[in-house]
């Protein structure tokens, strides 16, 4: 899988034969592209490089920030552009060279922290630093998904030290659906909060979400919204297929995802992606 951004423009829109229906296949990753153990299939991977072949660019799309990106697209050989950071960045992964990055303003951050936490009582906080090497800070009682690179704070002056991309926060208590709903209700004004996995519920600067990411680099391969087939499984990809012309949520999305969906495949462990761009191929 080559993650190449060309071609583009109008040899993008036909292809070898012309016959793919899109110019643009943009893939979340976890718990879209990624199976449940981090790979991708070898029929995922042929299904994407026919799908190149025939004339289209894929692009990943992901609530990850570079620094938890980049290895994965490394490990691919993806060489293509990327949307990181739930669209705060967009990142060149064959010239490792980050395009464009917005932060998060840290005093209205901290206002927002405030707010929900008026109304929920304490949160366990996490945030991404900006920059290709920005580290992520874990803050007592946090608890990161998975294995992925972290670095421990304890004095919140530290996490305020330096420019964030966004802010993760967990509630002792509250669901995900239900945290995510509460700082909707308290800092919606303020701030984006999004549900973006398991555990995982982020503060993103206001109005950011991964359809502006996904917009920017689709200009830049010369790419419109209605030529743009998104693959998703999370509520943080409802603005991503809002954006595209065709929304695929996987067979393990969560349920608003679903409701927005304008088509279901197979799961993640299931090669969904394949299933839906092989038909797609002929």
């Amino acid at each position: 899988m080559t993650g190449t951004t060309e071609p583009t423009g109008a040899a993008a829109a036909t292809g070898p034969t012309g016959a793919f229906p899109y110019k643009l296949v943009a893939t979340d990753l976890d718990g879209t592209l990624l199976r449940s153990d981090d790979t991708v299939s070898e029929r995922t991977r042929t299904a994407l490089a026919a799908t190149t072949a025939a004339g289209a660019a894929h692009l990943v799309v992901t609530g990850r920030a570079v620094p938890w990106t980049r290895h994965i697209l490394d490990d691919l050989g993806y060489e293509g552009l990327a949307v990181c950071g739930q669209g705060a960045q967009v990142y060149d992964a064959g010239a490792h060279r980050l395009l464009t990055s917005v932060t998060l303003d840290r005093q209205v951050a901290g206002l927002a922290l405030a707010k929900i936490e008026a109304e929920v009582g304490p949160l366990a906080l996490a945030a991404s630093r900006d920059g290709l090497d920005g580290d992520v800070l874990i803050g007592p009682g946090y608890r990161v998904q998975g294995q992925l690179k972290a670095v421990a704070f304890t004095d919140m002056a530290e996490l305020w030290a330096e420019p964030l991309t966004k802010m993760y926060i967990q509630h002792p208590r509250l669901t995900d659906d239900e945290l995510t709903a509460a700082a909707r209700a308290a800092a919606g004004s303020l701030v984006s909060p999004v549900m973006a996995g398991e555990g995982i519920v982020e503060l993103l600067p206001l109005g950011l979400s991964k359809a502006t990411g996904l917009s920017l680099a689709a200009r830049r391969l010369g790419v419109k919204a209605a030529d743009t087939i998104a693959f998703g499984d999370m509520p943080n990809d409802i603005p991503m297929f809002a954006w595209s012309s065709h929304g695929v949520a996987m067979a393990n999305a969560h349920t608003e995802l679903k409701a927005v969906a304008d088509e279901m495949t197979t799961s993640n462990d299931e090669d969904g992606i394949a299933v839906v761009l092989e038909r797609l191929l002929g």
